[in-house]
């Protein structure tokens, strides 16, 4: 056992109604049929390009926290994107309504964003191989606070239910295209 991360792992198989992948796919479908209840489904010619969009981004937000909510919230990258998730939705409904005030508040012209200076790597972190750490921090969500071996541990895990979202979703999108 290395930081959580068992080699051999019992709940693999599809039809275990406990592993990830059965957990994952009917979370998924329930937020499926959801979005398709919130949103039905218009001609094509009356539908626009701004609510297939909106549909899309629900679609890939839905399968991020069905995937997170699947891998259960032991996994630390799974809770920071559950976080995640939950803080944009607020900040989104936030934005909505100060929607007609922020017009007035834009930036004037004459201002600049500032720019923040960027780190210089250290080359010994270099040698030892921990200069890609940085890299795996900001791909694993809530990677920035982990250690190393964590994170490796947390990697491992999320390239994992990627690969089973990744299938799912495959499965799901050949279904219905028959």
């Amino acid at each position: 056992m290395f930081c959580g991360f068992q080699m051999k792992n019992p709940q693999r198989s599809p039809t275990n109604p406990g592993s990830v992948r059965s957990r994952f796919t009917q979370v998924f479908l329930q937020s499926l049929l959801r979005i398709r209840k919130h949103s039905p489904a218009s001609s094509s010619s009356s539908s626009s390009l701004g609510e297939f969009l909106k549909r899309c981004h629900r679609v890939k937000v839905a399968a991020y926290v069905s995937m997170a909510r699947a891998a259960g919230t032991r996994r630390a990258w799974s809770r920071a994107m559950l976080w995640r998730v939950r803080h944009d939705a607020h900040r989104h409904r936030l934005l909505q309504g100060r929607c007609s005030r922020s017009s007035s508040r834009e930036r004037s012209p004459g201002k600049k964003k500032r720019r923040t200076k960027k780190k210089k790597k250290r080359r010994d972190d270099q040698e030892h191989g921990f200069g890609n750490a940085e890299k795996l921090q900001k791909l694993v969500p809530g990677g920035e606070a982990m250690d190393f071996s964590c994170l490796l541990d947390e990697t491992a895990h999320y390239i994992k239910c990627l690969v089973t979202q990744v299938k799912v979703m495959r499965s799901i999108a050949d279904f219905y295209s028959l």
